[in-house]
């Protein structure tokens, strides 16, 4: 019996041992930081028809991945795949396209969590276990607006708008709101987002050497890294642009944008072949050649600038009609420049452009007209500049010479006046002169008069003062001598009159005693010392001396003693 109990704990033993070598030798594994576990099922029920990723009791690869641990599964059931985990950086968005889930409907392509498609919603910065076989992730870069830009949005799934109007919530087309600069994690899939200049931008218009718009510099921040996103943006909002050119220049007839070649427009044929200017950033080539034929038939070409401004809240009606900034320039501004240009300058003569006062109305009568056409579009123009007038030679030169004349004249004219000019002022500064010694003289005169008068009235008060002095000291002196006579006065009368009553008082007191003698003892007595003492000795036989002994000063210094009582 107690052998086969020492078998029974022996095999359990070996069993315990044996399945600690299994458990820890074949069915551990470890997940580490920032990876994940793909584990597949060899048994279970069989997947259903169209199923990716399995469930618990199927066979298959299961959905939930495993996390970073240490896990426990019998390789005989189970196989593991140990892979990263979805990391998204700062700065980047992921764009979930599922492959499992219901199905979405006819036309639409955009799915919510739990259908198949591409999700909605983007996963922002962080870390996460998604299954790669269930899941297809794409990493790509937020949307990053750059100050002074706005980001018009565009949603490319739902229903399409109606003409002329902007999406609404499941719409698909332009939508009305805007981003503003900053930081955005917006799904590519769903919403396309076109940067725009905002504010003040330029058309400058350089006659037959082409042209530009000049539009607003990307602004750098501090942040690197948003210096890099606002880059990329940039850099496919130019992308978008050159495919723009790209088609435009399919015929050189309608070319008006173009980098690096110029168009005679009277001819319809290439002047040159040329390498493209270098461009600075926020800059586009432009040629355009604004000619017309003046009232008195001479052709005319201007160089001209105008400040024109999109405002936030007009930018993305101005995107849904036309489209982006090079197609907002050719489609409305330079028609209407061109346009604008010709009617009103078919209106002044040849002379007009050359004269300054012609040359500025015709400025802003352009301005007005730009103003009053563009407003109602929802672009602001603040200038319509005139940089230089190209007239004819044959009509140029009579009116600059004319002009140069009747300049000259007026320049004659002119230094006539200023030697006249010259001559009274000389004669002005000669009288200035004059009055200004007449003036220092008179001066001169009124510092005398008044330093004289000055000196007399401080004699005058010096010797009033002199006056009033004496006459003080006089009265002080006679105050004083009556002063000494009355306090003499005071003093002999106190004496008399202190002295004569001590006398009275002596002689009531003679008068009490009736005899000098008796008098004087009492006066004696009566100022004697209280503190003095009085010895009787009496004398015996003998001398003075030995009548002492008896008293106690019979010692040396005895009599200094009693001599001093």
């Amino acid at each position: 019996m107690k052998r086969n109990i020492k078998i029974g704990l022996a095999a359990l033993v070996v069993l315990a041992c044996a399945e600690f070598v299994w458990l820890w030798g074949f069915c551990r594994f470890y997940v580490g930081p920032g990876e994940m576990a793909i584990i597949t099922a060899k048994n279970g029920n069989p997947l259903e028809p169209g199923q990716i990723l399995a469930r618990e009791d199927q066979k298959g690869i299961r959905e939930e991945p495993l996390g970073e641990g240490r896990h426990f599964l019998n390789p005989v059931f189970y196989e593991w795949e140990i892979v990263d985990v979805i990391l998204v950086e700062p700065g980047k968005v992921a764009v979930i396209t599922s492959k499992i889930g219901e199905k979405l409907e006819e036309g639409e392509f955009i799915a919510e969590r739990g259908q198949k498609g591409i999700w909605r919603g983007v996963l922002g910065p962080g870390k996460y276990r998604m299954n790669p076989y269930g899941y297809n992730i794409e990493i790509v870069d937020a949307i990053s607006i750059p100050i002074g830009y706005a980001g018009v949005i565009t949603s490319l799934s739902g229903e399409q708008a109606p003409s002329g109007q902007f999406a609404g919530e499941k719409q698909k087309g332009v939508r009305q709101d805007v981003l503003q600069p900053g930081l955005y994690y917006v799904n590519p899939k769903e919403y396309k987002v076109d940067v725009l200049e905002i504010g003040i931008n330029q058309v400058s218009l350089l006659g037959r050497s082409g042209g530009k718009v000049v539009t607003k510099a990307r602004q750098l921040g501090t942040n690197e890294a948003l210096n890099v996103l606002q880059s990329a943006v940039l850099e496919k909002q130019e992308a978008k642009r050159q495919d723009y050119f790209s088609k435009r220049s399919s015929s050189v007839q309608d070319q008006k944008f173009k980098t690096g070649r110029q168009v005679d427009f009277d001819a319809g044929r290439p002047l040159a072949e040329m390498a493209p200017a270098p461009l600075q950033e926020g800059e586009m080539n432009l040629i355009e050649l604004v000619s017309f034929p003046s009232r008195d038939g001479f052709q005319i070409s201007l160089d001209m600038t105008v400040e024109f401004e999109l405002s936030p809240d007009s930018i993305a009606g101005i995107f849904r009609r036309y489209g982006d900034l090079p197609a907002v320039v050719d489609k409305i501004i330079m028609p209407q420049i061109t346009s604008i240009s010709r009617n009103k300058g078919s209106e002044y003569r040849a002379k007009d452009f050359i004269v300054g006062e012609g040359r500025e109305k015709f400025q802003n009568d352009i301005t007005v007209s730009l103003e009053q056409t563009l407003g109602a579009k929802g672009i602001k123009i603040y200038n319509a500049l005139i940089r230089h007038v190209e007239v004819p030679d044959e009509i140029r030169a009579p009116i600059q010479q004319s002009s140069i004349a009747v300049e000259q004249d007026l320049t004659n004219k002119e230094r006539q006046n200023t030697a006249r000019k010259q001559a009274e002022l000389n004669t002005e500064l000669s009288l200035i002169q004059q009055r200004g010694e007449q003036v220092l003289q008179e001066t001169e005169k009124l510092k005398a008069e008044i330093a004289a008068d000055l000196g007399k009235q401080v004699a005058e008060i010096r010797a009033e003062t002199l006056k009033k002095a004496a006459e003080i000291k006089k009265l002080t002196a006679a105050i004083s001598a009556d002063k000494v006579r009355v306090l003499g006065q005071a003093e002999a009368s106190a004496l008399q009159k202190v002295d004569g009553e001590k006398a009275n008082g002596l002689m009531l007191k003679t008068t009490v005693f009736n005899d000098p003698v008796a008098y004087a003892q009492w006066r004696f007595a009566d100022t004697l010392n209280p503190a003095m003492k009085l010895n009787i000795i009496h004398a015996g036989q003998g001398t003075l001396w030995t009548d002492l002994e008896k008293t106690g000063f019979a010692e040396l210094g005895g009599a200094e003693q009693l001599q001093k009582k």
